[in-house]
Formats: C-alpha cells, structure tokens, sequence
C-alpha cells in the first residue's frame, strides 16, 4: 500500500532499510543489558571513529531528554544558558532543560535566520546584576537550526570566541546535524569538537531510525556520573541494543549522510517548484531538508482538506515543509499538482 508523504516532520517516515536490518540482527538470542552489551560498544567505537576523537557516549530514548540531560551535566541550578529566541530547547522542550537542571534559566539571544549571534552571547554574558542574576554558564546551539539553516565552521567558531571569553560551556542540539554535513560537505568534527562544542546531542530519528538520540560528550569530565542522570530520568534502556544496534546501519557505508543528502535535495527541489508559483513566497534559504514558504490562508485549508499534513510555523500563512530520507519526487509534484489546482479554483 502506497501512503501519501507527510510534509508536517521528517518524523513522520519510518525506519531506512538498514537500520532495520541492523535491529534484526541485533534480535536473536541474549545480550547483556543496560548497556553493556557488544553493539553498543561497537556503536561508541564507531562514533568515535566518525568523530575522530576520543569521547564518552550514551543513548537515550529522544532528543528532549538529550538536550535536558546535557544542559542539565553542564550547568547548576543558579546558571544560564544562553540560546535563540527560536531554538527548540526554548520552543518544543515543554520546559524540560528548565526541569532537569533544576531551574537554570534560558536567556534569549538575538538570532539572524535562526542563528544565535557571538554579539548576542557577549551583551547577555555582561548583563545581570552580578550575583543578583542567573550566572551564565552554557550557550546552546542547534544545528541545522529550527529554521532550516546551518552554522558554518566560521560561524561556530566565532560563537566558540564568544563563549571562550565568559567561561561558557557549548552544548549543540544536532537533531539534524547530518543534514548541515550534508549541506556544508566537511567532517563531523569541523562542526563540532574543533569548534568547542562540549556535548552534542546527535539525532538519528530524523535521519531513519525509530527511537534513540547519542549523546556526545567531547569534554569527558562533564560525563562523569552521567549514566546516574539518564538512569535517574528513566532514559537507561534495558534492551540498549535494540537503542544502539541501528546506529550500526544508519553509519556503515555512510548511510546517515546518504539520508540526509537526499533529504536536502529534495527540499531543494521542493522550494525550486515553489518558488515559480507567483501566490507563494519563501521565507528562509533552504540550506538543509525544510523549506518556509507564505502561504494564503485558503490554500492551506484547502491542502489540509486534501489530506497534506504540514504546520504553521510563522505567523498565520507561514508554513514549514519537511522533507525525509524517503521523500520520492512524486511526492513533491502530487503536493505542487495540488497547489496549483487549489489556487485555479480560488
């Protein structure tokens, strides 16, 4: 049975094909739990090799609890962090980085196309009434942001300058942080440990896999302990192989960026339709697999009436279209076949 693409979230697809095959194999016979079991530790390795580093490494069941948990192991009850107006740690998290450490209080920093700005950073961290204020600590960044946009090595390191100065640690929210590899064509590492990102939460869900986010500590110290936090927050998988094998497909051969690359041009492809229709207006560069465009209020009533699933996103005509590692072109021409008509008949 054919099933209509969802342009609502790249969550809305299933499993890539080797990511379920990894889990199969991982199915068979008994494992040691919680952890200790011999994907797992292949998976670590496997990042660590991806990454070219030494690092610490857990899974956790979503990227909420990721971003909470890290934020929570790189600042205290008393501190900040400093994020977008627009990040999903201040939009989407339903105020868990807030509950998991406790009260540290997110500081909102002036952002441009969904980047934070280093000048931001600096004016927040000379703020406050010294003790009389929230002590900063983290500045968080989420790459590709939830505009669709991406942070280019040079970007990061200067927002890495920023948080040299005030003593702040870095945290990245890499939900799709295979997407903006696949945008900027550089190594993991560019964009993350040699920019000095502290902990990165590297999503897999949005890039074919069913459950699970690894986490990624690049400053060891701050791990320590850790696992009593995801036990404590109930994100210690008993079965954590059936967490960790599907990384196994999802890495080898480059699978991870493979999916995202084609999720990328396919919303390239998208915003280049759309962008021909004279009604319609985009409203961000698509650097990564979404595209923002301006919609009339009664063309979207009229998709949602079709049966397209997607969400507003800015204002009340802007909408946000996510593309997966399996959007088929037939999706894209039946949804701009579907505009189009729409618009004839209004």
């Amino acid at each position: 049975m054919t099933h209509r693409n969802h342009f609502a979230s790249d969550n809305c697809s299933g499993m890539c094909p080797e990511a379920v095959q990894s889990m199969l194999h991982a199915n068979p016979g008994y494992e040691v739990s919680y952890g200790e079991d011999h994907w797992t530790a292949q998976v670590c390795e496997e990042l660590r090799a991806v990454f070219e580093t030494d690092c610490e490494i857990f899974f956790v069941f979503n990227g909420t609890a990721a971003n909470s948990l890290a934020l929570s192991a790189l600042c205290q009850s008393y501190n900040s962090i400093i994020c977008a107006d627009t990040s999903h740690v201040e939009t989407d998290e339903c105020g868990a980085p807030e509950f998991f450490t406790n009260g540290a209080k997110l500081l909102l920093g002036k952002e441009i196309d969904g980047k934070l700005q280093p000048e931001s950073i600096e004016t927040i961290a000379r703020s406050g009434r010294e003790i009389h204020f929230p002590k900063p600590r983290v500045v968080s960044v989420t790459q590709a942001t939830e505009l669709g946009t991406v942070y280019t090595p040079a970007e990061l390191h200067s927002i890495h300058a920023a948080a040299q100065k005030y003593n702040l640690r870095i945290h990245m929210d890499g939900a799709r942080f295979a997407n903006a590899l696949a945008h900027l064509n550089v190594s993991p590492k560019e964009i993350s440990w040699q920019c000095g990102v502290d902990v990165l939460c590297l999503g897999g869900t949005k890039n074919g896999l069913a459950v699970g986010d690894a986490m990624i500590f690049f400053n060891k110290a701050l791990a320590e302990d850790f696992a009593y936090r995801c036990k404590q927050a109930g994100q210690l998988a008993s079965k954590m192989r059936f967490l960790a094998a599907p990384w196994i497909g999802l890495l080898k051969n480059g699978t991870w960026l493979k999916n995202a690359a084609h999720a990328n041009q396919s919303a390239a492809a998208l915003e280049a339709r759309l962008e021909k229709i004279p009604e319609l207006k985009i409203l961000m560069p698509c650097q990564a697999n979404s595209v923002f465009v301006r919609m009339p209020p009664a063309l979207i009533h009229s998709l949602h009436e079709k049966g397209w699933h997607f969400y507003n996103f800015i204002g009340e005509d802007g909408v946000r279209l996510m593309c997966s590692w399996n959007t088929r072109e037939e999706d894209i021409e039946e949804f701009v076949a579907d505009i189009k008509y729409s618009l004839s008949k209004a």
